[in-house]
Order: structure tokens, then C-alpha cells, then sequence
């Protein structure tokens, strides 16, 4: 997926910035970029969401409550109404029916036009039953019908995407302009013979077609997508971030990189180990230690389900580069999970009189500069920490493997600037890239097509399913106390109060409130509070005052969500779970059945709850397989929510969408091969029109 870096892209010689077509100043253009649009190309590209049938006019008498429609009628009278709030009534007849026009928000000069009565309108709107009897249309669009009024065309009227201050008026004014020149701004970049092998429209008629279809064009496959104009676009886009995958895999193995050969380290490590690793961890250790080995950089993506064992194969990864000396570091998204992943090495690796250092953007002063100092001058072999690993200050002595977990939870840019940290005399480190949120194949083979992949697809023996149930909120008091019972028996639960609006401010409130209330229904129990504004140290006492079993309840936001491991705990009370996405509530719910003892995950619901919610939570009632969950996930929320590109400010595609455009993958990479190999002229053009200079793993 391309990173939002379009601002700072220079235009080609043939590009058009916006400001050049007509009524574009600085104020538009500036909501225009809001959307993604700097050419005059990319209005081209900026296609409707959904169409209106304005193609003809609708008697009044014939208007039915529900639909929308356009009318042509006469102003018969208009006023005023209204005490606390004023609104303005516009009567029109046609001859066949009455129909009032109501406007809650309207400026004096549009005011006086339509209270001037004999004047004839054209309107569109919603066809409501108003509550004086009748019908009306509530801020419908509307026009003065003037001799030169041209007659309605044959032409569905297109909705497009927009933002604040900028009306649809506007964007089609646009549209009509850049559509004059559509052949100039989007010539065809396919070769002739490959369009008529695939049955493929020019693209200049193709983009005319859906900015402006013809009436009788089927409504259902423009807005599904599944027209052959938009599919015919989609092509061409996936085709464009194949071909830039595939390039940047091309360059990332023209780079240099340090061949991490010894095993050593890593084999005594793994000898020392309490348990053995499955025969999935050894297979993904295997390629991993190939690509290693190679004196260029390993760029290579690690799928497992919560609990599979991805970390102890990350430290046997990073001992590789220590044994020759270097250094590795482990980037995590949060405080709470770096802590985690800082205490395992630290646990499994002092042995090996290794020093494993936490770096996180709370370390200040003294200690910071120390520990800054100590990994400048290699003394720190392995460093694990968030964002701040990064960050200017921070200088490595010989970085030669990255490992990144959670990967979906970084911006491109950040994980590309730790990259940077490990360039050395023209050579860059490895890179591990890990991510509990199994992603389906076929999400994978287009999103990472410039990854290696390796999946651990195995538990370790022992673990246990947990059982999942769904209960409404008013059975709260049940749930209360099945805690009480639990913790009678020596066991530990989880309530993790999910996020309830877009702000952690209020996350930690619900969380807080909880919490109280938990102490006053169950003062029997120690219960502690975990929550992403508690210091670092704060955090850390609470969990490992859990983990040791000196609390018996834990209230927590979904910083828990990984990374945390506690074998006593066998309850899990998830509130609002309708809220989270499936793989979130499979990664909560991992977080139970980790020991020996049967578990439970209770997903608390407050209903009413809607149909895709039920179905949503069935899901993860019915079925505990990562993958399955996975897929299931990008059915219900799209690949955006799944790759968590919407949160990392990473741009999904325009057209294409990758579950419902799925079944062009093969001819997508069947194409990219033909084009690489026979026309390569057309490779940068393809990738420049869909992808500008977005920013990815490998890239030079």
C-alpha cells in the first residue's frame, strides 16, 4: 500500500497540477488535496461512489414517499415558520400534485429566488411525508429553470467522495473539465495486443464512462463495483502495485547486506530452552537462518496465531547477528508489549551473558544518555523498544537485523527509518517483520507480494481451546460472580474495557470506572488497573504483580491486547465487544488458555446489537482458527481495517478493492511477469499514474 507522501511529489512534464483547471484556487486546491487530488490526472481517477437517476422528470402526482426523484414545478407561495428555529417552506405545483421544499439552513439571496412566486424549479431530493400531510423534500438541490436551462440529459448523475467545504457541484464541474482532455491526461500505457487479448476498453473511454454513464447503464454493477469499466480500472491498479512490489523486491536484492552465517549462539540458546519448538518454528527457523546467511538483506514477513512461538524464533533470529559481533533490535507498537518482549530476551539471553537494553521514549536524562552511549559503542547487543528506537539521538554500531512486531501498527515511514539506522559502509540490515493478525493468502499475495513468507501454523502442545460465549450486559452480576468462583480457586481473570470512542483519554476513564466498581462488588479480591497513561513503572508493577499472583482480577484497556502472558489466568470478560474487529478479540482472547486450565472468554455485549455484529461474534464463538478468524475479518471490514492501513496513514487502493477484485490476482501477476519481461517501458509509467513515489519496505 503507498504512503500518503503525494504533497511532496514533483510533477512529471506531462502532469497537470489542479491549479491549473478552471475555478481552482488556492483555497480549493487546498480541500482538494484533502482528498487525495494534486492533478488534474488524479480528478480523472476520483471516481463516483454512487449515481442518481436525474435523467428524467417525475410528475408530483406520482411521487412515492421513500424515493428520490427530480421534479419541475412552480413557486406558488414560500415563508417563513418556525420560533426556536426558523425554517423556510417553498409550496410548488406542477399541475399533477403539490410538494413543499423545506430548508433548515438557507442564505438570504437563496431566500429571495425561491420565495419569488410563478418562478420555475427543478428539483432532486428524498420524497418524505411531511407532518402537515402531504409531501415534501427536506434541502433538496435546486435550480431556476431559465429559457437557456438545457433539458435534462440521458446521464446518471455521479456522488462523488468529497470533504468539508467542497460540494458535489464543484467536483463535476471538474470532472466535465478533465473528461475534454481525457485522452491527453491518462493516455494508454498497456500495449494494443494485450488490451485485445483481455478484452480490455481504452482507459480514456473507460474513465468516461463511469464519470458520466448513460441512463440505462445497470445501477447494481456500477455501485458494486462489478461494472466492466471499474473492474477495467481496478486491473490496471493492482497491475501497477504488483509491479512496484515486484520492483522494490528487485532492488532490496541488489542491496548488500552483512551474511549472518553462524549458528552457534543461537543452537546453545535453543539447547537451554525448558521446552522444545514445534516442528512449525523449526521449519520458519530454517528459512529464516537461509535468508540470513545470504549477503543480501532478508526481508521476509512471520504469520503466527496468538501463542504460536514467533518470539522465541525473533531471539534465535537476533543471536545470528550477535554471534558475528552486530547488533539487533526489536521494534514493538506499544510500552507494554517492548516491556514483554524486554523481559523474555532478558530472561532467555543473560544466561548467555548477553545485555539486552529497553529503549523507550520515557527514558530520559542520565540513564538515556548512558544507554544511548553503550549502543553507539556496541557494548548493548540486542535492543528492544517502540517508536523511540528511531528517533535522531539513537545510533547503532553495526545494527544487521531489524525485527519488527505488529507490524500493521507502524507507518511506513517508521519502519523505514529504523531500516536507515543499520546502514553501514553501503550495506542495510535484515529484516524481520512479525505479526500476530494471520493474513489470508490472498490479502498477503497482493499487499506483501515483496515479502517472503514464513507461517508458524502450530501450537505448542498443550494449549488449550478456550471457550467463548456471548452474553448481554444485563447478566453482568452472573459474570461478577463466575469471577468470584474462579478466583476462589486459586485461578486469575482479565476485564479489559475496549476502546469506546476514538480517544485513550476516555479509554482509561472506562477502565478506572471499572475498576472501582469491581473493588466494591468483589472487596474480597485484589484487583489491579493496567491502562496506557499509567507510567512505565506503574505498568510494570501491576503486571508483574498479576503475573507472580498477587492479584487475583486484572482491569485493563486492550494495551493487554499482546504480549502478555500469564498462565494462571483462565477468564477473560471482554465489554463492548462488538466494538473490535475479530482479530483484535482473537488476540484478547489468547491472551487465557496459555496453562494448563480450561478457559473461558466472555464477550459482553450491550444490546441491541445489529446483524453484522451477531455475526461477527459468532464468528469468534464458533471457530479459533487465526487464519479462518482472519479471513472472516476481511470479509465483514475490508482490507483497509485488516492491514490497519487506515490507522498507520498508509493510502488504500482507489479502485480496486482486493476481496471483491480477488479473482483478477492471477492474470494481475501473469501480466506483471509479460510486462517485465517484453515491455518494460511501460513498468515506470504504470506505477507513476496508480502510486506516485509511495514509500515501502526495500526501496532504495
Amino acid at each position: 500500500m503507498k504512503a500518503e507522501v503525494r504533497d511532496v511529489i514533483p510533477l512529471k512534464p506531462k502532469q497537470r497540477s489542479i491549479t491549473t483547471l478552471k475555478g481552482v484556487g488556492p483555497k480549493l486546491a487546498e480541500r482538494l488535496r484533502r482528498l487525495g487530488l494534486y492533478t488534474a490526472e488524479d480528478v480523472l481517477l476520483h471516481l463516483p461512489l454512487r449515481y442518481q437517476d436525474r435523467s428524467r422528470i417525475t410528475p408530483i402526482g406520482k411521487l412515492q414517499p421513500g424515493e428520490e426523484a427530480q421534479i419541475e414545478a412552480t413557486v406558488v407561495n414560500s415563508q417563513i415558520s418556525g420560533r426556536s428555529r426558523r425554517f423556510l417552506l417553498c409550496h410548488l405545483s406542477d399541475g399533477t400534485g403539490d410538494l413543499t421544499l423545506r430548508f433548515f439552513h438557507f442564505s438570504p439571496a437563496q431566500q429571495q429566488w425561491l420565495s419569488q412566486t410563478g418562478a420555475r424549479l427543478r428539483c432532486f431530493g428524498e420524497v418524505r411525508s411531511s407532518y402537515a400531510g402531504g409531501l415534501e423534500m427536506i434541502h433538496p438541490e435546486c435550480r431556476r429553470i431559465e429559457l437557456d436551462t438545457p433539458p435534462v440529459d440521458g446521464q446518471l448523475t455521479p456522488i462523488y467522495p468529497a470533504t468539508a467545504g467542497l460540494q458535489q457541484f464543484t467536483l463535476r464541474n471538474l470532472a466535465e473539465q478533465v473528461l475534454e482532455q481525457a485522452e491527453a491526461l491518462l493516455p494508454e500505457l498497456l500495449p494494443p495486443m494485450l488490451l485485445a487479448q483481455l478484452n480490455l476498453s481504452p482507459i480514456a473511454e473507460t474513465v468516461r464512462l463511469l464519470h458520466q454513464p448513460p441512463a440505462d447503464t445497470p445501477l447494481a454493477e456500477l455501485e458494486s463495483g462489478c461494472h466492466p469499466a471499474r473492474r477495467r480500472l481496478a486491473f490496471e491498479e493492482m497491475l501497477a502495485h504488483q509491479l512496484s512490489l515486484r520492483r522494490l523486491r528487485e532492488q532490496t536484492r541488489r542491496q548488500a547486506a552483512p551474511p549472518l552465517a553462524s549458528g552457534s549462539l543461537s543452537q546453545r540458546f535453543l539447547e537451554r530452552l525448558p521446552f522444545t519448538l514445534t516442528a512449525a518454528q523449526q521449519r520458519v527457523l530454517k528459512e529464516i537462518n537461509a535468508d540470513l546467511m545470504q549477503p543480501r538483506p532478508m526481508l521476509r514477513l512471520l504469520q503466527g496465531d496468538v501463542g504460536s512461538g514467533k518470539t522465541v524464533v525473533a531471539a534465535a533470529a537476533a543471536l545470528r547477528a550477535v554471534a558475528t559481533g552486530a547488533q539487533a533490535a526489536l521494534m514493538a507498537p506499544t510500552e507494554l508489549l517492548a516491556e514483554q518482549h524486554h523481559r523474555n530476551f532478558r530472561d532467555w539471553l543473560g544466561e548467555l551473558g548477553l545485555d539486552v537494553a529497553w529503549l523507550t521514549g520515557r527514558l530520559t536524562g542520565k540513564a538515556r544518555q548512558l544507554l544511548l552511549g553503550r549502543l553507539a559503542a556496541g557494548e548493548i547487543q540486542i535492543a528492544i523498544g517502540t517508536h523511540a528506537l528511531f528517533q535522531e539521538t539513537v545510533e547503532f554500531a553495526e545494527l544487521a537485523l531489524v525485527i519488527v512486531d505488529e507490524q500493521h501498527r507502524f507507518g511506513v515511514h517508521q519502519r523505514l527509518a529504523l531500516r536507515e539506522k543499520g546502514r553501514n559502509e553501503g550495506r542495510c540490515p535484515h529484516q524481520l517483520i512479525m505479526t500476530a493478525t494471520p493474513i489470508p493468502r490472498t490479502l498477503a499475495m497482493s499487499a506483501y507480494a515483496d515479502l517472503d513468507t514464513s507461517v508458524i501454523d502450530e501450537l505448542p502442545p498443550g494449549r488449550r481451546l478456550v471457550k467463548t460465549v456471548v452474553v448481554p450486559d444485563h447478566r453482568r452480576n452472573e459474570i461478577i460472580e463466575r469471577i468470584r468462583q474462579a478466583c476462589r480457586k486459586g485461578r486469575q481473570a482479565y476485564w479489559v474495557c475496549p476502546l469506546i470512542e476514538e480517544s485513550e483519554a476516555l479509554q482509561c476513564q472506562a477502565a478506572t470506572v471499572t475498576a472501582e466498581q469491581l473493588t466494591g462488588l468483589l472487596p474480597e479480591l485484589r484487583i489491579g488497573l493496567v491502562h496506557g497513561r499509567l507510567s512505565a513503572n506503574a505498568k510494570e508493577a501491576v503486571m508483574a504483580a498479576f503475573k507472580a499472583g498477587e492479584l487475583e482480577l486484572l482491569v485493563a484497556t486492550t494495551v493487554i491486547e499482546v504480549g502478555v502472558d500469564v498462565p494462571n489466568a483462565s477468564l477473560m470478560i471482554i465489554e463492548n465487544p462488538e466494538r473490535l474487529g475479530l482479530a483484535q478479540l482473537h488476540q484478547l482472547r489468547g491472551r487465557v488458555g496459555r496453562g494448563s486450565i480450561d478457559s473461558s472468554c466472555v464477550l459482553l455485549y450491550r444490546p441491541p446489537l445489529s446483524q453484522v455484529a451477531h455475526s461477527r461474534l459468532a464468528v469468534l464463538r464458533e471457530c479459533h482458527d487465526g487464519f479462518e478468524i482472519a479471513r472472516r475479518d476481511l470479509e465483514l471490514r475490508g482490507p483497509g481495517e485488516v492491514l490497519g492501513t487506515r490507522q498507520t496513514g498508509e493510502q488504500s487502493l482507489r479502485v480496486a478493492d482486493l476481496l471483491r477484485d480477488q479473482d483478477l490476482l492471477n492474470v494481475v501477476r501473469h501480466t506483471a511477469d509479460l510486462l517485465l519481461r517484453d515491455h518494460p517501458d511501460c513498468v515506470e509509467p504504470l506505477i507513476h499514474r496508480w502510486i506516485g513515489a509511495g514509500t515501502r519496505y526495500g526501496e532504495v
